[in-house]
């Protein structure tokens, strides 16, 4: 197994006094009393790290933080990720995607439609995330929830036969699997360029993946980048592709997650899937993400 190396940030600045509270759900926990603008030790780094194993999603209430912190922050757990679309990338701060509905002179801020799929971020490349952070900027005063399901309790249900069918399996994301599909009906959704689609490839992946750093196994299919399981007829694929998809959202394995203002939501995505339940066009919603990248599956 794979270990995070914190950075060499801090290792002898005062411990911060925090709490870690498991919500009431399948999966995720709070962190409350923690400020992740000031220095962080290695001591208190180590139990965030382990909150996020133990939690797979953890939030950290009331960071009022610069979009630099949210970057600092984030590289303790590995490089971060610079997303395709540059064209919602934060002004000097090509870590960060705006993730955001908001139009300013007629032209979308940000990526307004991010989520509304299932998925796991980064899946359709060889080496996907291991985690992402979204920071709440502006909240709407009704919906914008965001969904989170478990994986290995997807996994760990499912039938012991099926579970020997699947194992050795593998399947194929595409980023490209939806885009068309997203475009038709948010037509501000940018064309990519013959250099965005070249930096998206399609990528083959374990159908069941295996935490790098837990070891505890994980379903790796998801409806918005998964296209085929590789090696089946067609419509083979697709009908245990549906079986999967169904099965791995069951409302049993579901945190849903209310923003806050000024929350930092971090998720490990080698654990779950996530869905974004939308937002009323009228009301405006706006998030920064960053994406660590993480190993391949296996």
């Amino acid at each position: 197994m794979t270990a995070v190396s914190p950075h060499a940030q801090a290792p002898q600045a005062a411990a911060q006094h925090f709490e870690v509270r498991p919500f009431n759900a399948p999966v995720g926990a709070e962190i409350i009393g923690l400020d992740i603008s000031k220095p962080i030790n290695t001591e208190d780094f180590a139990l965030i790290h382990r909150a996020h194993l133990d939690h797979h999603v953890v939030v950290f209430r009331n960071q009022q933080i610069t979009p630099a912190e949210h970057i600092e922050f984030s590289r303790r757990f590995g490089p971060l990720e610079i997303h395709v679309l540059h064209q919602f990338q934060l002004r000097n701060h090509p870590e960060i995607l705006i993730v955001s509905n908001i139009k300013e002179n007629g032209e979308p801020i940000g990526l307004g439609d991010a989520g509304v799929y299932w998925h796991s971020d980064i899946s359709y490349k060889p080496n996907p995330s291991l985690g992402s952070l979204l920071h709440a900027q502006e909240l709407p005063s009704e919906g914008g929830d965001t969904l989170f399901a478990d994986q290995h309790l997807a996994w760990e249900s499912l039938p012991a036969d099926l579970q020997q069918r699947i194992l050795p399996l593998k399947a194929e994301h595409s980023y490209l699997a939806k885009y068309e599909e997203l475009r038709a009906k948010n037509p501000w959704r940018p064309k990519l360029s013959q250099a965005q689609i070249d930096q998206v490839a399609p990528a083959v992946q374990p159908v069941v993946r295996t935490h790098p750093e837990t070891g505890r196994k994980a379903l790796f299919v998801s409806e918005h980048f998964t296209t085929r399981i590789v090696g089946l007829p067609q419509d083979e694929s697709d009908a245990l592709l549906a079986e999967l998809f169904a099965h791995s959202v069951k409302p049993e394995f579901v945190y849903r997650h209310t923003w806050a203002p000024h929350d930092l939501v971090f998720w490990d995505n080698r654990s779950l899937m996530h869905l974004a339940a939308g937002t009323p066009d009228h009301l405006r919603r706006r998030l920064n993400r960053t994406t660590i990248v993480g190993d391949t599956p296996f």
